[in-house]
């Protein structure tokens, strides 16, 4: 194991994070609201530095552990028993949706099916917005007389506070998501589930998802092999969502600007989450790409059998290209922006306005039981 700490002192304290003075440089430091009090500038503070001295990509900030000379505030007031960080010195408890003193119990017991809800699942925390953004312009082009209700249910497969993430508050302070589910031993939620299938059930049923964005908040681990990455949590919610009768939507992961060969046109990542991994059928929009990139995307799930495999849908795309200078919230992945890794952004995009579509179509009617497990159609692309 290597872990590295270290002491600062606070310079200054911004909206989301701290600019700690380290061994006389300035550095950036994360103070989570859920473990700590709010530093103050002059505090002296214990830093966990161990990923920034070792060059990862955690968003090139420290974590603050404690703050010295200062208690910790007594038990933060609650009726929840079920433990985050478990068997850790930062264990905690929290009110999880599904417990029995929580007031939305009944709802969760009875509770057991998406109701065709289509769930889009991203594999980056960077497609998130650009899903949310598309959706969001599709639907206003539309003059719908309703808000839509989009729920973000996040996973622990990368940061595990949901406050670290600047996007989603971003979403949120600017309409474009409506509530958030943390799940596992991911926290901060405006719920808190136990696992995905229950933090997926909760969205639908107690914060009436129109659509669900579900994925890993920020950061991802990876290795350079098949099944070494947390991206592998893409095959296993097409898993769940198929088990929970929804519609599994996958972003795929497409970049022609990712110097990686194995990131180049469609990630080795989404050919292993949907081709070796899920279990069942997910819809995968393609957006319009150009004549080469297309040819080496079209190789590549041919190839791999995806196309054998799941149902593929070719969308524009573009309508992330509008949306993004309407809404405030900034696109960035890997450090790329839009104009820099527009593939990435037109299949999120697409990914969007797959789930508005399926948003505008009329009300199916409602099945209960084993009625929602539905046969589906052998894959084909279709045009959108």
């Amino acid at each position: 194991m290597n872990s590295r700490l270290e002491r600062g002192t606070v310079a200054a304290v911004l909206e989301h994070e701290l600019v700690v003075e380290v061994n006389g440089e300035l550095e950036r430091a994360f103070p989570d609201p859920a473990l700590l009090d709010q530093p103050e500038v002059g505090d002296t503070v214990l830093l966990n530095t161990t990923a920034v001295r070792l060059g990862l990509g955690t968003g090139g900030v420290h974590f603050v552990v404690s703050i010295e000379g200062k208690s910790p505030s007594t038990a933060r007031s609650g009726d929840g028993h079920i433990m985050k960080l478990r068997y850790t010195p930062h264990q905690f408890a929290v009110h999880a949706v599904e417990e029995q003193s929580h007031p939305m119990h009944e709802v969760m017991r009875e509770a057991e099916f998406l109701e065709n809800t289509p769930v889009v699942i991203c594999e980056l925390h960077s497609m998130i917005p650009a899903v949310a953004m598309s959706f969001h312009h599709e639907m206003i082009a539309e003059e719908q007389a309703t808000q839509p209700r989009v729920v973000y249910v996040m996973t622990d497969g990368g940061a595990l506070p949901m406050h670290f993430s600047k996007t989603i508050a971003a979403l949120k302070e600017h309409g474009l998501l409506t509530a958030t589910v943390t799940v596992g031993h991911a926290y901060g939620g405006d719920l808190e589930a136990v696992n995905l299938y229950s933090g997926l059930l909760a969205a639908k049923h107690v914060l009436h998802a129109d659509i669900i964005l579900c994925g890993m908040g920020p950061g991802i681990v990876g290795t350079g092999t098949r099944y070494g990455h947390t991206g592998i949590e893409v095959g296993q919610a097409v898993n769940a969502v198929h088990a929970l009768a929804g519609e599994a939507v996958v972003v795929p992961r497409i970049s022609f600007a990712d110097a990686r060969e194995r990131h180049r046109g469609l990630s080795h990542h989404t050919i292993t989450a949907l081709g070796r991994v899920a279990l069942a059928q997910a819809t995968l929009p393609l957006p319009n790409l150009d004549d080469d990139q297309a040819a080496t995307v079209w190789k590549q799930i041919t190839e791999s059998g995806l196309h054998l495999k799941h149902r593929l849908v070719g969308l524009s795309g573009s309508s992330i290209l509008d949306a993004a200078p309407r809404f405030p919230v900034p696109l960035r992945t890997m450090g790329r922006t839009l104009d820099e890794d527009p593939a990435f952004f037109l299949a999120a995009g697409a990914a969007g306005e797959w789930a508005a579509r399926q948003k505008k179509r009329p009300t199916k009617r409602k099945l209960s039981g084993s009625s929602w497990q539905q046969v589906h159609s052998a894959p084909k692309i279709v045009e959108a």
